[in-house]
């Protein structure tokens, strides 16, 4: 018998005799007493599991603590939100089709053999540690806030003339998404195919009823984790965290925003959500489209699989671009080694933008090792945020950060949702991971690195314009914060490998 097996029998049990013929028959200290043995034999039941999932140190030691200390509750919530690794059927288009096998093409050969020793490297190093070979694009614009990327996805919607293939985590019932959700009825209307794809737990608040227009005009929704629902229950901590759109298989848009008001400045000026993404053509842009369609397929077991689909592979591509997709289903953890990779390779700068910041040791250490070899490392991230517990805990690690001469600044005119790294001054990545557990290992995200001067110059212009909106912590005064706040953070800073 299985440990999730014996700890869901221990459950039982325990319900029994709390609930059934015992109690009635037993002096209640009694039956309190069996109920705490079998409590603690079913969370030493769960223990084999828990072991044997290979979870980093720290991760398996608080759960091993947690399931011990709080017997029942300990083991569901384990079994509910521990899941950090799943196995999924993955499309494999060359073996399906006649259509190439996408590889490292000659454009992105020849211009990789333009960089210099350290850049070379950096790239062999993340095509085998995201096991996606480096690809090119034609064109490549960093896209900041709402004001910019919504009109440009409206006005490629309306250009489209074979497919729209759009993924959020959230898609809103308010006035930015119905306007959105009739853009696309529009374009099935004159024949377009889209297809929409949106995290079940991110879109908890928007009823699916919201997107029937769109299947009764010809379109198709699907939530990620719909087929079905129940087979995926014990997946529920692991979420689908990607923002990217195609059009045409020619133009993709990837990077942090999601559909919603809050993205459009409707509020205050204290909840205006701040990020960016980047709009791409070129070869890059099918590599997007593989990812895109695994994920289609896994929730829909729909195959994207027809050449159609995948002709941005037209010559010209003059930047440099790699794609890093993580998820529970890839053991090689591509986004922290990624992370680590810039680390490593920075030798001017090394800017960071995030929305959440709880790192582990390693990126950690990267970090700290990065500036003590001179180099100007910055980590920007919110004041404010939809998850105030984050904050604090991301506050636990800045002594570590300061005493190497990180700079750490707190964006306080809004909320930064932005996930963007500036390496150097020629290189830029934009995408939906933060640097915390989550988005290193839970999520499925998806970021894109790319050599373009121009929009690396833009994402500096933006980030400096963060800077100055931000308060810049100092470690003399932080050193000096209130006895309190350093309690509260020492106390949450055991649950980031939790989060």
């Amino acid at each position: 018998m299985t440990a999730r097996k014996l700890a869901h029998v221990g459950t039982l049990i325990a319900a029994k005799l709390r609930h059934g013929f015992l109690s009635t028959r037993l002096p209640s200290a009694v039956v309190s007493g069996w109920v705490l043995i079998v409590g603690y034999l079913a969370s030493v039941a769960a223990l084999p599991h828990v072991l044997l999932a290979k979870k980093r140190p720290v991760a398996t030691l608080a759960w091993v603590w947690f399931i011990l200390l709080v017997p029942f509750f300990g083991i569901a919530a384990y079994f509910a939100f521990g899941a950090d690794r799943m196995k999924r059927r993955r499309l494999r288009r060359a073996a399906r089709t006649n259509f190439p096998a996408h590889g490292e093409s000659d454009e992105a050969k020849a211009l990789l053999a333009e960089q210099r020793e350290p850049v070379r490297h950096l790239l062999r190093s993340l095509a085998v540690i995201n096991q996606v070979p480096p690809a090119t694009a034609r064109s490549v614009r960093l896209l900041v806030d709402a004001a910019q990327f919504y009109p440009a996805l409206e006005q490629a919607i309306r250009a489209a003339r074979h497919h729209v293939h759009i993924e959020f985590f959230i898609w809103r019932d308010d006035e930015v998404g119905r306007r959105f959700l009739d853009l696309l009825c529009e374009a099935v209307q004159r024949g377009v195919e889209v297809r929409l794809l949106c995290d079940q737990m991110g879109g908890s608040a928007t009823p699916r009823a919201f997107f029937d227009p769109l299947v009764a005009a010809g379109g198709q929704f699907a939530w990620f984790y719909s087929q079905p629902y129940l087979r995926h229950l014990r997946f529920v901590n692991l979420r689908n965290h990607r923002k990217l759109q195609i059009i045409d298989g020619t133009l993709a848009f990837v990077g942090g925003m999601n559909m919603g008001e809050e993205y459009a400045g409707k509020g205050s000026d204290d909840t205006r959500w701040r990020d960016a993404q980047l709009e791409l053509r070129g070869g890059v842009v099918t590599t997007l489209q593989e990812a895109f369609a695994t994920d289609w397929f896994f929730a829909t077991e729909e195959e994207v699989v027809a050449p159609e689909y995948y002709r941005a592979s037209e010559p010209g591509g003059t930047h440099l671009a790699q794609v890093i997709a993580g998820g529970p289903d890839l053991p090689r953890e591509p986004i922290p080694k990624s992370l680590v990779a810039l680390c490593t390779t920075a030798e001017k700068r090394l800017w960071i933008g995030t929305g959440y910041f709880c790192p582990d040791v390693l990126l950690l250490t990267a970090l700290q090792i990065c500036a003590a070899r001179g180099v100007d490392v910055r980590l920007l991230v919110s004041e404010k945020s939809d998850h105030p517990y984050l904050v604090q805990i991301g506050r636990s690690y800045y002594e570590d950060l300061l005493r190497f001469g990180i700079g750490v600044f707190e964006y306080s005119s809004g909320i930064n949702h932005a996930k963007t790294v500036l390496l150097d001054d020629e290189w830029l990545m934009v995408g939906s991971a933060n640097s915390d557990n989550r988005s290193m290992r839970l999520n499925f995200e998806l970021n894109v690195l790319v050599h373009a001067p121009e929009a690396a110059r833009a994402l500096e212009s933006m980030m400096r314009e963060d800077f100055a909106a931000s308060r810049e912590i100092l470690l003399a005064d932080f050193a000096e914060r209130p006895f309190s706040r350093r309690l509260l953070e020492a106390a949450l800073r055991p649950l980031a490998p939790l989060l």
